[in-house]
């Protein structure tokens, strides 16, 4: 692989956009997008579920309450391509920048939590759908499979990416070690929504803690980017108040180096687009203590594989076979 020894800006997002609101959502992530380039930034990260929004209804509403959120989210879920995701290329190109956004995808009937790279030459270039959603996130979105597991060669560096609770699977964290990942890009949503644990507390602990890890594990700078609860969720959510009711905020978003130490306080809570420059040169001494996929690895002991095979119903091809187009049918009925 070609190594960079530069060093990179990049910015990420911790805002949340127009809810369950597409096209609204569209237009700020573009405005988002160029504000991000004006400042110089060359990749820019966006929350999980940016458009058009986290489902934190299934956190604090009964299935019955939950399903004209969930109907009204189908609506609003982006197909890949379309207009929309056109939209957004449109702007990564006019930006000259990387972009990493999380977005609901619908394909056919079932929705998934997606991260979509769009090139500065204005393409889609790649999509990571969450390989499993958790816990209640299993009522909305579907499984992703190993075509998901992938990292991007920018040309300044590999940059690869998880989704929350992924970053719990090891070996999803390690497969992209082993695919030499740069910059690691660590999406959440916001985290002061309800959830199972009671004794919890600041839940940002979660992300935080698994960040570091991989940053040390896979000797990596990591972009830890949360969303944030806005007013308008918290009415149309109309959680009773109480522990139990989101709050405005929410969440963190910040700069890793590869000593899993942040590169300077993470912000919070409001809405910003923050900047980090990323001295790439300082991953060799990472490498030097502890390459995790090369002189620190053991493939004679531990045995590891990607399946890469694509999990569908029905081969593509196959799909199509079965389409009668009404422009070609016969008239004649037998």
């Amino acid at each position: 692989m070609t190594t960079s020894f530069e060093t990179v800006r990049v910015a990420a997002v911790h805002a949340a956009a127009p809810f369950l609101n597409l096209e609204a959502g569209v237009r700020r992530a573009v405005e988002f997008i160029h504000e991000a380039a004006a400042g110089g930034a060359r990749l820019v990260a966006f929350p999980e579920t940016f458009l058009p929004g986290y489902p934190y209804w299934i956190w604090s509403h009964t299935t019955k309450y939950a399903a004209p959120f969930f109907a009204e989210l189908y609506r609003n879920a982006i197909e890949l391509p379309s207009p929309q995701s056109d939209a957004i290329a449109a702007a990564a190109r006019e930006a000259g920048v990387w972009v990493s956004l999380g977005v609901n995808e619908r394909d056919g009937g079932t929705l998934y939590n997606t991260m979509a790279w769009y090139s500065p030459e204005g393409r889609l270039v790649a999509k990571h759908r969450k390989l499993h959603p958790t816990n209640a996130e299993r009522t909305v979105w579907g499984q992703g499979d190993g075509r998901d597991l992938f990292v991007v060669d920018t040309g300044f560096a590999r940059v690869g990416g998880l989704i929350c609770f992924e970053h719990t699977m090891s070996l999803a964290r390690h497969a992209l070690t082993a695919m030499g990942e740069q910059i690691h890009v660590a999406s959440w949503p916001a985290i002061n929504a309800t959830h199972a644990d009671p004794n919890a507390g600041d839940f940002n602990h979660y992300s935080t803690t698994l960040a570091a890890a991989h940053a040390i594990c896979a000797q990596t700078y990591v972009i830890v980017v949360q969303g944030r609860i806005s007013e308008e969720m918290v009415e149309r959510l109309a959680v009773p108040a109480g522990p139990d009711a989101p709050t405005v905020g929410g969440g963190i978003s910040g700069f890793m180096g590869p000593n899993g130490k942040w590169l300077a306080e993470p912000h919070r809570d409001t809405e910003a687009v923050i900047f980090a420059d990323l001295d790439l040169s300082m991953i060799a001494f990472a490498k030097y203590f502890a390459d995790g996929a090369g002189h620190y690895d053991r493939p004679d002991v531990f045995r590891f594989d990607l399946d890469r095979t694509p999990h569908t119903t029905l081969p593509e091809s196959t799909v199509q076979q079965g389409v009668i187009r009404a422009a070609s049918a016969s008239t004649k009925v037998v």
